[in-house]
């Protein structure tokens, strides 16, 4: 049991050498062609649990991808990368526009263990002559992450090579539509960010792709009514592959004007010449005028402004006295008024010759309507009041 338990871990190390080994991928790509390389959950499943076939264990955990350029914190920048979620297969995909060669670090992370597991992507870009006739067009139905797959680009192809009416076509690059300043849609179903898609061909454009170039396409374009489409130019099997007619763009590479040769580089080193002469002194400039107008006359506006401010102040103030004045003449008028009406209605009471009413006699009894003398002891203690809320505490003869 002993030799067999060795035998088991020594065929565990060989094998997981073995995919250390083999863990590099290596691509050959030309240059202006799209290139897409997908990152499948499984395969690096496998690597958390080279066993868990052997013993019948098959787990679904969330991983997450992460690449760069061996040492260096990011991708190459014709390289992009995409994953929505944990749950689906990343994708790294882009067009390089110059030969060279890149590697690539992927890591993959299981959220359920944390295990961690690093491939290496060996991409060699090779020259190649570029495509002297492109087309750029937009999908508006679909998302990057949709598009990416072998198959769905294989079923836009298809469509674009009836719509160009040729077969030899070149998927050249596909672009989320948010990387070209799109807005990011709703989350609701119906809504998706969009994609373009550029191809390229040899040959010439169909007629069909030649009515983008046609003034009542551009009219219409632009004033957003719906697109005409004959029904020979109309070649989207599926709907979610139907192109946007007024973002379609054409691209004639012949007609473009080549680019200026690079500057040759030289020695460094001045040639041989005559002396350096410095430039003459500039001429002499008056200044005043720009002293006047930064400093004269914003002190003349300062002095008329705080003659202004004094006379509102100071030259106002004897009419604004003699109004406060005549205004506290007639609040002590009124005051005057009222005490006086107030004396003519008090001595008005007094002429009356009517008894005072009982309530304003002192210790009167509201429910009997007898009076007390102030001077009678007789009370009820305040605690008794207290025990017996319903008894009556006024005083009795």
């Amino acid at each position: 049991m002993a030799g067999c338990g060795s035998w088991v871990f020594f065929l565990t190390v060989c094998s997981a050498s073995l995919f250390e080994a083999s863990s590099d991928i290596k691509v050959t790509i030309p240059v202006g062609k799209f290139f897409t390389h997908e990152l499948f959950r499984e395969t690096f499943q496998n690597d958390f649990e080279p066993l868990g076939k052997v013993y019948g264990i098959l787990y679904n955990d969330p991983i997450i991808f992460k690449c760069n350029k061996q040492n260096f914190p990011d991708l190459p920048e014709w390289l992009r990368f995409t994953q929505r979620n944990p749950y689906d297969n990343g994708f790294l995909y882009g067009t390089p526009m110059s030969p060279g060669k890149s590697i690539i670090e992927i890591y993959a992370t299981n959220q359920r263990s944390y295990d961690t597991v690093r491939h290496l992507l060996i991409i060699k870009v090779v020259p190649d002559k570029i495509l002297p006739y492109q087309v750029e067009v937009f999908i508006k139905l679909r998302e990057i992450e949709k598009v990416l797959p072998s198959t769905v680009q294989d079923e836009i192809k298809q469509d674009l090579q009836k719509l160009w009416d040729t077969e030899t076509l070149e998927m050249i690059n596909i672009t989320n539509a948010l990387d070209r300043g799109g807005r990011v849609p709703l989350p609701l179903a119906g809504h998706f960010e969009g994609v373009y898609v550029k191809v390229g061909s040899e040959e010439y454009f169909s007629k069909c792709l030649l009515r983008v170039l046609t003034l009542e396409n551009k009219k219409q374009c632009k004033e957003e009514a719906k697109i005409k489409v004959p029904g020979e130019c109309h070649f989207c099997i599926n709907p979610s592959n139907c192109i946007t007619w007024c973002k379609t763009e054409l691209f004639d590479l012949t007609k473009m004007k080549p680019k200026p040769p690079a500057p040759t580089m030289g020695s460094g080193i001045l040639e041989a010449g005559e002396d350096f002469k410095p430039l003459e002194s500039p001429p002499n400039r008056d200044y005043f005028p720009d002293y006047i107008v930064t400093v004269i006359v914003p002190l003349i506006l300062a002095i008329i402004l705080f003659l202004l401010l004094a006379y509102i102040m100071f030259g106002r103030r004897e009419g604004i006295g003699k109004r406060n004045a005549r205004t506290n003449q007639i609040q002590l008028y009124h005051h005057y008024t009222i005490h006086e009406n107030t004396d003519e209605l008090r001595t008005m009471a007094g002429n009356r010759g009517v008894p005072p009413p009982l309530s304003t006699l002192p210790m009167f009894n509201s429910r009997t309507g007898d009076r007390a003398s102030p001077l009678q002891s007789d009370s009820i203690p305040l605690i008794m009041a207290q025990q017996d809320p319903y008894s009556d505490t006024l005083p009795r003869k």
